[in-house]
C-alpha cells in the first residue's frame, strides 16, 4: 500500500467505464453497491489511449485515502490492469467483459483474433483536434445503426438508440499502443464472462483472458454490457471481491 493510504481506512470501489460509454453505465451496480453500505466512485476516463487513461485513473486512484477495487469494463479492463502499477492502494481487480493483456499485447490485435467479436466491423472513424495547430487524430465510435446488435444485443433497442445517441469515441491508440506489465499478476482477481458478448474480444478471447489471469470467474448470459441488463449479477461478484480484499480490523 502506498503511504497515502490511511490505516483502517474503508474499501472504495472504483468503476471504470470503456469505450463508447460513460460512467451512467454503472448506474445499476452502483445502487446495488450502495445499499450494501459500500463506498463506491465512477469517474469518467478521458479515452484517449491506455497510457493516456491510465496516467489519469492513476492519478484518480491516488488520491483516495485508503484500499480500491478497481473494476473495469471492456476496454478499461486494460487501463485498471496498468493503472495499479502507479496507484499503490490497489487491492484486487474485477474484469466485467474486459480486456485482460499480457505486457506488449495490443487489443487491436488481439480483437483481430476473434471469432465471436463483431465490433471491427461495426466501427467508424473520426477525427479529432489534438490541440497542436491544424493537427487531427483518429477515434472510433460504433456506427449507431450497428449498436444494438454488436454492443448490447440483450437490451430494447429503444434503450440501445439512447446509448448510440451519447456513446463517447475513443481515440485509435487505445487499440494500437502495447499494453504495461499487468497488475493481475501479483493482485487477486474476479472477472465476469457474458457468454453473449459479441464486442470486446468476443466471450471466448474475454473468457481465455481471464483464465490466463488466473481470474475467479463468473459466466453471465448476456451481451457486452452486461453491468446494464444484469446489475445484481455483477455487484455480487464485486460485493465478494470486496470481502476478500478488505476484511476491517477487529
Amino acid at each position: 500500500m502506498s503511504e497515502t493510504v490511511t490505516e483502517n481506512a474503508p474499501l472504495t470501489v472504483v468503476l471504470v467505464h470503456g469505450a463508447f460509454a460513460d460512467a451512467s453505465s454503472w448506474n445499476g451496480v452502483i445502487e446495488r453497491l450502495q445499499a450494501a453500505g459500500i463506498q463506491v466512485t465512477a469517474p469518467a476516463i478521458p479515452l484517449r489511449g491506455i497510457a493516456h487513461d491510465s496516467a489519469y485513473i492513476a492519478s484518480f486512484l491516488n488520491q483516495i485515502p485508503g484500499p480500491v477495487l478497481a473494476v473495469g469494463h471492456s476496454y478499461a479492463g486494460a487501463v485498471i490492469s496498468n493503472t495499479a502499477a502507479d496507484a499503490g492502494n490497489v487491492a484486487g481487480l474485477v474484469f466485467v467483459a474486459a480486456f485482460a493483456p499480457e505486457e506488449g499485447e495490443r487489443l487491436g490485435e488481439v480483437e483481430a483474433t476473434s471469432r465471436d467479436s463483431v465490433l471491427m466491423t461495426a466501427q467508424v472513424a473520426l477525427q479529432y483536434p489534438t490541440g497542436n495547430g491544424a493537427e487531427t487524430a483518429t477515434e472510433v465510435a460504433i456506427d449507431p445503426a450497428k449498436f444494438h446488435d454488436a454492443f448490447a444485443a440483450d437490451l430494447p433497442r429503444e434503450q440501445t438508440a439512447v446509448m448510440a445517441a451519447t456513446q463517447r469515441p475513443v481515440a485509435e491508440p487505445a487499440f494500437s499502443a502495447p499494453s504495461g506489465p499487468p497488475a493481475w499478476k501479483s493482485l487477486p482477481t474476479w472477472a465476469v464472462v457474458a457468454t453473449g458478448d459479441k464486442a470486446a474480444a468476443g466471450a471466448g478471447v474475454i473468457r481465455s483472458m481471464a483464465e490466463r489471469a488466473g481470474a475467479t470467474i463468473t459466466e453471465a448470459e448476456g451481451s457486452h454490457v452486461i453491468m446494464v441488463s444484469q446489475p445484481e449479477t455483477v455487484a455480487n461478484v464485486i460485493l465478494t471481491a470486496a470481502a476478500a480484499v478488505h476484511r476491517p480490523p477487529g
